[in-house]
C-alpha cells in the first residue's frame, strides 16, 4: 500500500511539474498583440470585397473589416496582412490557426456555426444567390433554365441551394462544378455554360470587372437563398469574438450617429453621450473589451463608418454601384442595426 501510495504521489507530482512547465495557450487577442500583426483570410479576388488594385494593394468591403479590427486592436489598420483563400480552403485555414479571422464573403449557416469549430461574429453584408445569363439567351426567369448547364464553384453553399431549387420546382439541369470561382468565371464567359450561379453581388462584380463585355450579360431577378455574409473566428475564444463583433457594431453605430471618417475629430467635442461613449471620450467600453479606450475612434478615423466603407467599395462611388437595399441602416428600411455600445 505504501508503494502504491508513493507511486501515486510521484505520478501526481510529475504531472504537476509538466503542467506548470507548459504555458497556458494564449488567446487570439494576445497572440495578435505579441505578433504585432492581424492575419486575415480573404477571397482570392472579388471586386468590391477583396481584390488587389493596380498598385498591388488589397481593397474591398471585407478588407476594410479586417483593417478595422487591426485599428481597434493594434491602433493601425495597416498592420493587417491578407491570405487569399479559395472556398475549399478558407475554413481549414482558420481552424488550424493559419489566420486569426476569416472575412471572405462566407455565408453564415447553422452547420457552419455549429460543426466546424468556428463562430460567426456578425453580418457585414446581406446577399442572396442569383443566376447570371447572357442577354442573347433571352432568358428572363429561373424556370426557363430547364435542361441548361450551370457553372458552380466547388465548396460553396450554392451547389446545395441550386439543387434544392430545381428539385423543388421539379426541373432538371446540368451542374458543371469548378474548383474555384476564377475557373468558373473563365468557363462561363467563354461560353462553356448556359448560366452561372453565385451571390448576386459577386455576379455583379464578375460581370463588371471580369467579363470584358458587361453589357452582354444580366442577372436574373430571382434570389433563391438568403446569404448573410460576415467574419468568422474560432469557437471558444470569447474575448476575440467580442473584439471582432463590436468592431463591426462600432462601424454601424458610427453611421447611425453621423460620425464619419472626415468629421470624427470634430465629433470628439460632441455632447451626445452616445458619441462620447463610441469615441472613448467617456471611458468604459475599451476596458470591457480589453482594448484602448480610443479603439473605435481609430476604426472610424482610419477606415470610416459602415456607410463610408460600403459606398467606396460596392456602392455608388464604386464600379459595382450596388444599392444599399438590405444593407442600409434600419432607419432607412435596411437591416443594419447596431447593438447599443454601452
Amino acid at each position: 500500500m505504501r508503494k502504491l501510495l508513493g507511486g501515486a504521489i510521484l505520478a501526481l507530482a510529475t504531472v504537476g511539474i509538466f503542467a506548470a512547465a507548459e504555458p497556458a495557450a494564449a488567446g487570439t487577442l494576445d497572440a495578435v498583440r505579441q505578433r504585432g500583426e492581424l492575419k486575415c483570410g480573404v477571397n482570392t479576388g472579388l471586386p468590391g470585397f477583396s481584390f488587389l488594385d493596380s498598385q498591388g494593394k488589397w481593397r474591398g468591403l471585407d478588407i476594410d473589416m479586417c483593417g478595422a479590427v487591426a485599428a481597434a486592436v493594434l491602433g493601425d489598420a495597416g498592420k493587417a496582412s491578407y491570405t487569399p483563400l479559395t472556398a475549399a480552403t478558407r475554413f481549414t485555414a482558420l481552424q488550424t490557426g493559419e489566420i486569426d479571422m476569416l472575412v471572405r464573403n462566407s455565408t453564415i449557416t447553422l452547420q457552419r456555426d455549429t460543426q466546424l469549430g468556428l463562430q460567426y461574429a456578425g453580418i457585414n453584408f446581406y446577399d442572396g444567390q442569383a443566376v447570371a445569363v447572357t442577354k442573347a439567351a433571352k432568358v428572363t426567369k429561373m424556370e426557363e433554365l430547364k435542361g441548361t448547364t450551370i457553372c458552380i464553384a466547388q465548396g460553396t453553399t450554392h451547389e446545395l441551394t441550386l439543387a434544392d431549387w430545381f428539385r423543388g420546382h421539379k426541373l432538371d439541369y446540368k451542374p458543371v462544378v469548378f474548383e474555384n470561382q476564377d475557373r468558373m468565371y473563365e468557363a462561363f464567359f467563354a461560353g462553356r455554360c448556359d448560366a452561372m450561379t453565385q451571390d448576386a453581388s459577386a455576379l455583379a462584380a464578375a460581370i463588371t470587372s471580369v467579363s470584358g463585355h458587361p453589357d452582354d450579360y444580366m442577372i436574373l431577378p430571382e434570389r433563391i437563398s438568403k446569404e448573410p455574409l460576415g467574419p468568422f473566428v474560432r469557437h471558444g475564444d470569447d474575448q476575440w469574438l467580442d473584439v471582432v463583433r463590436w468592431t463591426l457594431m462600432a462601424m454601424i453605430e458610427a453611421e447611425e450617429l453621423g460620425v464619419t471618417q472626415t468629421n470624427v475629430d470634430e465629433k470628439l467635442k460632441d455632447a451626445d453621450p452616445r458619441i462620447q461613449r463610441l469615441l472613448g471620450v467617456s471611458e468604459g467600453n475599451g476596458k470591457a473589451l480589453g482594448l484602448d479606450e480610443k479603439w473605435a475612434y481609430n476604426v472610424v478615423k482610419q477606415i470610416g463608418n459602415y456607410g463610408d466603407s460600403y459606398e467606396r467599395n460596392v456602392g455608388k462611388a464604386s464600379a459595382l454601384k450596388l444599392d444599399r437595399g438590405p444593407n442600409g441602416l434600419w432607419t432607412a428600411g435596411g437591416l443594419m442595426y447596431a447593438i447599443p455600445l454601452r
